[in-house]
């Protein structure tokens, strides 16, 4: 009995192709979260206004959600453009290590972001309503 690959459809090869996008900016954008990193600990270091804080925050939030976004497409690459329609491919593409390790790394990054959400960006005052 000979097995036939399974053919992928182009929807499939369309979303790998703009995983493959994103995840070819995941260094760049591990350097943004630094510099972004860097420049809210600078503005603590100052003792900046909230406003500042608030807006390097924001920043720093920003940059940790899209580089979160790549490492996870970066994971969907190396699952290969199968992995979108078959659940059995992908949860064995899932146990082997490339792509373990571009998990860890989009989890870290995960958590990293929604421990900045709880703790590190700044609240600005209300204002009050003028009516």
């Amino acid at each position: 009995m000979a097995l036939r690959q399974r053919k992928v459809d182009a929807a499939a090869r369309t979303r790998l192709a703009e995983d493959q996008q994103k995840a070819d900016r995941l260094p760049e954008l591990l350097h943004e979260v630094a510099d972004a990193e860097e420049r809210l600990a600078e503005a603590q270091r100052a003792d900046a206004d909230i406003e500042e804080l608030h807006s390097r925050g924001v920043a720093l939030d920003t940059a940790l959600t899209e580089a979160m976004r790549a490492a996870y497409a970066k994971e969907r690459v190396l699952i290969g453009a199968r992995g979108y329609t078959d659940g059995i491919y992908r949860r064995k593409r899932l146990a082997t290590p490339d792509v373990r390790r571009a998990t860890e790394t989009a989890e870290r990054l995960l958590t990293a972001r929604e421990y900045h959400r709880l703790h590190g960006i700044e609240r600005l005052p209300r204002s009050p309503v003028v009516a």
